[in-house]
This record gives C-alpha cells, sequence and structure tokens, in this order.
C-alpha cells in the first residue's frame, strides 16, 4: 500500500487551494488537492507539512491539520488522504504546478480531477457549502 497525504487549504472566503499537474507527468493539466507521498520515516502530518513547503511554499503546523476523509480505487495499491487546514503561514506559491487556484464549493466541481481527487472533492464541497 502507498500512502499519499493531501490537503485542502481553505481561506477565509471559504474557498479551497487546488493546483493543475504539470502535463508532463501522470494526469498531466488535471487539477489536485497539494499533497504528495509519506516517506517510509515520516508521519502522515510530517509527509504533508513537508509537501506542501516544496510544492506552495507555504508553513503548516501539524496541530492544525484536520483529517477528513480518505479514497482509494480497487485496482491500484493507492491511498489518499485528506485534510483540511485554515490556518498557514505565507503566501501560495505553485512551485511544481502548472498553475494554482482558489476555487469555491460549485467551482471546486467543475473541475477536471484524477479519479482519486473526485470523491474527495465532492467531500470538501459539502463541508464548504455546511458552513455556508
Amino acid at each position: 500500500m502507498i500512502p499519499v497525504v493531501a490537503v485542502a487549504l481553505i481561506d477565509s472566503r471559504q474557498r479551497v487551494l487546488m493546483q493543475r499537474r504539470p502535463l508532463g507527468k501522470a494526469h498531466g493539466g488535471l487539477w489536485e488537492f497539494p499533497g504528495g507521498k509519506v516517506e517510509a520515516t515520516e508521519t502522515f502530518a510530517q509527509a504533508l507539512i513537508r509537501e506542501v513547503s516544496e510544492e506552495l511554499g507555504l508553513v503548516l503546523e501539524a496541530d492544525e491539520l484536520r483529517p477528513l476523509s480518505f479514497a482509494a480505487l480497487p485496482d491500484e495499491p493507492v491511498v489518499l488522504l485528506l485534510y483540511t487546514c485554515c490556518r498557514w503561514q505565507g503566501e501560495p506559491q505553485g512551485r511544481e504546478a502548472e498553475e494554482i487556484g482558489w476555487f469555491s464549493a460549485n467551482e471546486l466541481a467543475q473541475l477536471a480531477m484524477p479519479p482519486l481527487d473526485v470523491p474527495l472533492a465532492r467531500g470538501v464541497s459539502l463541508l464548504l457549502e455546511s458552513v455556508n
């Protein structure tokens, strides 16, 4: 099993930050939650903090991460664990993505995403709608 962690960064306007995968990679051009693979010596929180720093230049604190959901496909040995976070340090920069953007619940539902992100995005949309 390959654990992958991702985060729904939610701003004060109830929008979530998504990044578009580089065109030369698998699922290139599709929108995804920031994150990545967990290394053997890392906790899930440590991996997510590292990945978000590398990809977006943001500083996250472990105690601000809230587990939300997970997704897996029956024919792949990958599980994607999604957290939410509403507080961080810094301004996001798309260091590894084609582009980044903030999306409302309605906009999030319209984005083309990799298969594992789709059910997680539905959960995030429901969360955002319940707050409004």
